[in-house]
């Protein structure tokens, strides 16, 4: 573990919860956005935008931002709730972010989308595109549009995210929810997005109920490889053997991928912070060394970890 909030007197509201880890990598040092939560008037939960710096090794905390880096959005708005995950991605001179909007409902708790975000002053600050999403429900995909990961390669983005399969209630626990899955979209400006009509993008390993969340994609010679959390449907939150763990897949041609999670390289530790848990990847090319930012037990409630590819 490289970060955990309660340990850090930070000027923003940042007591538990660091979650999903994201780089943005700069010349001398690498700045870690994540969401951390916060109460609203109603005393409910928020999630909202921080930033922490480290050095390129990952050793020392040199800054951290003073407030969120993004306000939430307005009422009524699909991000009215919460941003959680935040994906930076420099393009030229420009930094731009995908953000995670969260808003709630009646019947289930929460529906997503995915907005955008631009900075101007070196990512300390982002203000967003406009007040809707580039990305959100459609005829195939109903709901729970989100997780939003963008790669840019030679004029085109390529955009990897989730979507919802569908709300269900669970008898046992008497609650809804949800199944959703790894989905890929295209565009030339960032912008206006075409989704891949290709469902099944990555094989479920635990049935047709797996949830598949956060991909993380880096390309490495002319192989794109995947690192992902899924879990179980149900009785996940207290049930570990139902919980988030990491998969992993590769490919050549950006579709048809290879599922094959023996071949992480990770494995859940066996008495520390990520022994029941391990979700949100994020992996990164820092100058030579490739890392794997995730966090682990209660969703990241405790912070997030570091991983270094060795081979």
């Amino acid at each position: 573990m490289i970060f955990n909030p309660s340990e850090h007197g930070l000027e923003f509201d940042c007591s538990d919860f660091a979650q999903s880890p994201q780089t943005l990598v700069f010349e001398d040092f690498v700045r870690v956005y994540f969401s951390t939560r916060k109460r609203d008037s109603g005393g409910q939960y928020v999630s909202v935008v921080v930033f922490v710096d480290f050095d390129k090794e990952f050793k020392h905390i040199i800054n951290y931002s003073k407030d969120e880096v993004i306000p939430l959005g307005q009422i009524g708005t699909f991000d009215e709730h919460g941003i959680f995950p935040f994906h930076p991605l420099r393009v030229n001179d420009h930094i731009m972010a995908y953000t995670c909007g969260w808003s709630r409902r009646i019947s289930v708790p929460v529906e997503t989308s995915t907005g955008l975000a631009i900075s101007n002053d070196g990512g300390i600050t982002f203000t967003k595109y406009g007040n809707g999403p580039i990305l959100t429900s459609s005829l195939s995909e109903p709901f729970l549009v989100g997780d939003s990961f963008v790669i840019y390669e030679e004029g085109t983005y390529h955009m990897w995210y989730i979507y919802g399969k569908k709300w269900f209630l669970d008898t046992e626990f008497n609650i809804p929810e949800r199944v959703y899955k790894i989905g890929y979209a295209y565009s030339g400006d960032g912008i206006n997005w075409k989704k891949s009509n290709l469902k099944g993008l990555i094989p479920d390993l635990i049935g047709e109920n797996e949830c598949q969340a956060l991909p993380t994609v880096i390309k490495i010679g002319n192989t794109y490889h995947m690192y992902f959390c899924y879990r179980n449907a149900t009785d996940f939150r207290m049930n570990f053997n139902r919980s988030y763990r990491l998969g992993y897949a590769y490919t050549e041609d950006i579709n048809n991928w290879i599922r094959d999670d023996k071949s992480s390289g990770i494995e859940f530790s066996e008495s520390d912070w990520d022994s029941q848990m391990m979700c949100y990847p994020h992996i990164c090319k820092v100058d030579d060394q490739i890392f794997l930012l995730y966090n682990g037990n209660m969703f990241g409630k405790l912070g997030f970890g570091l991983a270094e590819l060795s081979e």
